[in-house]
Formats: structure tokens, sequence, C-alpha cells
């Protein structure tokens, strides 16, 4: 008599490997999506914060000056004035880049600044910004606590502390340029 051994085969068949394989890349696409916008907001909110601390910091080491005579980058840096994750180096740089800080002059202030006592404003501006991160930089609330003005590199005119915050319509025209180009923007802050 012969006993045929019956051999048992269990696994997968291909059909459904590859609908495994369509549900991962689908769960994939969507978590490193997620993931990107999580990450465009985490630093929109770190640079946000640098720059209210800054300013509090700037405001604290010159409580006791009658103005803002000799504040400049180099000075942020040497007497850690800037939070520490701004510091690298000798330079400034925040969330999206380079930052540069400096007592007013009539260059970077623009009408902003009361022309007879320059020194008595400060400005704090961020470079190379990409479109969205000015919109969203620029129609920010920073409240109204010694905020001279904002200035866009791509818009035409300063704005001034009534007209602040802008309008996503405004932070779009500013932001873009006023041909319409998506370049990088500076944004200016500008304190007394």
């Amino acid at each position: 008599m012969t006993i045929l051994s019956r051999t048992e085969q269990t696994g997968r068949s291909m059909v459904e490997m590859l609908g495994v394989l369509a549900i991962i890349g689908v769960l994939s696409v969507g978590g490193i999506s997620g993931y990107s916008k999580a990450m465009a907001k985490y630093k929109l909110t770190k640079a946000q914060d640098q720059i209210t601390m800054l300013l509090m910091n700037i405001r604290t080491a010159y409580a006791t000056s009658p103005n803002y005579s000799g504040l400049d980058s180099e000075t942020v840096v040497d007497y850690h004035i800037a939070p520490g994750d701004m510091i690298s180096g000798s330079d400034l740089f925040g969330a999206f880049g380079p930052v540069d800080v400096a007592e007013c002059d009539a260059a970077a202030c623009g009408t902003l600044a009361n022309a007879s006592s320059l020194s008595s404003y400060f400005y704090i501006k961020m470079s190379n910004l990409g479109v969205e991160t000015c919109m969203s930089l620029a129609s920010s609330d920073w409240g109204s606590d010694g905020l001279a003005g904002l200035i866009v590199s791509n818009a035409t005119n300063p704005f001034g502390p009534g007209n602040l915050p802008l309008d996503l319509s405004t932070a779009i025209s500013a932001c873009e340029g006023a041909d319409g180009s998506k370049t990088s923007a500076n944004i200016t802050w500008v304190y007394y």
C-alpha cells in the first residue's frame, strides 16, 4: 500500500501582495505629505518665536540706554543677546536663513523712523524667505508695542503700524513682487 503524502502550501498570492504594496504606498505618500506640512508649520512657529525672543532680549539689553547706538548683529552674537539656536559662529541665522540686526539708518528704515532720532530705532531683518513664508510672517500680528512698521523687500512702500497686520491679499502682492514673480523676499521689522 502506497501512502501519498500531501504537502500543503500556504502563503499569499501575487495579487494579495500587490494589494498590500499599494496600500503601503498610499499610506507612505500621505504620511510624507503630512510630515512636510508639519515641518513647515514648525519652522514658521520657530521663526516667529526667534524674532519675538530676539526683540525682547534687545530691549532688555538696551533698557538703560537712551538709544540703540552700536547695536548690530556682531554685538548681538558677542553678548549672546540672540537666542542660542540663532547663533552660528559669528553670524545670526533664523529658521529660514540669515538674520540681520542693527540700529536704524536712513537706508535701512526709510520713512518708518524719525529722521532726527534714527539711533532710537532698530531693525530685525530676515532674508531669503520663500513667498509662502513671507506671506505668513507679514500677515502675522506682531503687536503694536514699539513696532514702527514693516518693510517687505518686494513691496513699493513700507507698511506703518496702522496697516499691520497685513491682510492676505496685501501680503501676497508684497511678497510676490510687482510683476507677480515668486522670488525670495526679505522682511524687516522696525522697532523703537
